[in-house]
């Protein structure tokens, strides 16, 4: 085994893979940590991503361009946002129920959505998709596609926007103290939506990501969970930008690293041991640092003006 993992290791097309599958978990987990710093929890990742990945995909099957379908995913998935973020700030019903009722929603008007617009199909209608950027000289970015390099560029420029500008500070303001926020003169309902319809377009864009980048097709269940794997990422990075992507890597690697220990089949496992250790090392790593993360004090609290 011992061998295996170092031959694995010592293959650039190991860490491409590494790569490629964090991608879409790096976009969706910046759209749940945008959401969360407003102060609002959004559980309806799962269904947005869905919507994402069909709405890209069908807007590029129709004749678009690819980045026009990653467009209309992003402006998708904002509108799942607007509609969550109107259930749960000025309306203050419970995120945990509206966001869950976000997902089945959004999955069954995407898949109802397919069935009506390819009622006859037997195998999914496939398009052409970003092609990988071979014109790079590093083997493992060579590998992957233009979206890959967008997820990481906006690792920084989220945690830039956060730290660094006043529609960061007031973005946190809502989510730590939104009295506070308040009595600067911010709406807070303004900006938690805002937040909640920004990061919903993240979310959009990582489901888009499978249909137009790592596959090129859709079909039923292709999100698989990677949705809630993004919000457990942001517990496990302390919701800041850049330990969300170190995550993301973490959780990628280890999917990765059972897809190949499974193929070569050591240790004689079954197949489903392999598939569960991704998750299970990601929990063991959960526990681990969640114990000392500071949430945000004003996560799913909803708010009324004046009050205080």
């Amino acid at each position: 085994m011992i061998d295996a993992l170092a031959t694995m290791l010592a293959n650039p097309d190991f860490w491409a893979a590494v790569l490629r599958i964090a991608s879409p978990l790096v976009l969706g987990t910046l759209g749940v940590l945008l959401c969360e710093r407003a102060g609002v929890l959004n559980l309806g990742i799962e269904g947005i991503m869905v919507a994402g990945a069909l709405a890209g995909w069908l807007a590029v099957h129709a004749g678009a361009g690819l980045w026009t379908g990653v467009v209309v995913a992003a402006a998708t998935g904002a509108v799942f946002g607007l509609l969550h973020g109107v259930l749960t700030v000025p309306l203050g019903l419970s995120q945990h129920v509206a966001g869950l009722g976000i997902t089945m929603f959004a999955t069954s008007v995407a898949y109802f959505a397919y069935r009506v617009g390819f009622p006859n199909v037997s195998t999914p209608p496939t398009i052409q998709p970003f092609a990988e950027m071979r014109w790079l000289g590093v083997p493992v970015l060579a590998a992957q596609t233009p979206l890959t390099l967008v997820a990481i560029a906006i690792v920084p420029v989220v945690s830039w926007v956060l730290t660094r500008t006043p529609l960061g500070l007031a973005v946190r303001m809502v989510g730590e103290n939104p009295a506070a926020a308040e009595g600067q003169g911010l709406s807070v309902n303004f900006v938690r939506i805002g937040a909640i319809v920004a990061g919903s377009a993240l979310m959009g864009v990582a489901g888009a990501y499978l249909t137009l980048s790592a596959f090129n097709a859709f079909f039923f269940n292709m999100i698989n969970g990677r949705g809630w794997i993004c919000v457990a990422l942001v517990v496990f990075a302390g919701w800041r930008p850049g330990k969300a992507l170190a995550g993301a890597l973490l959780f990628a690697f280890f999917d990765a690293m059972q897809l190949r220990l499974q193929q070569a089949d050591v240790g004689g496992l079954p197949y489903q041991a392999w598939l569960m250790l991704p998750y299970a090392l990601s929990i063991v790593a959960l526990v681990a640092v969640a114990r000392r993360a500071s949430y945000p004090q004003a996560l799913m609290k909803p708010y009324r003006a004046g009050e205080r």
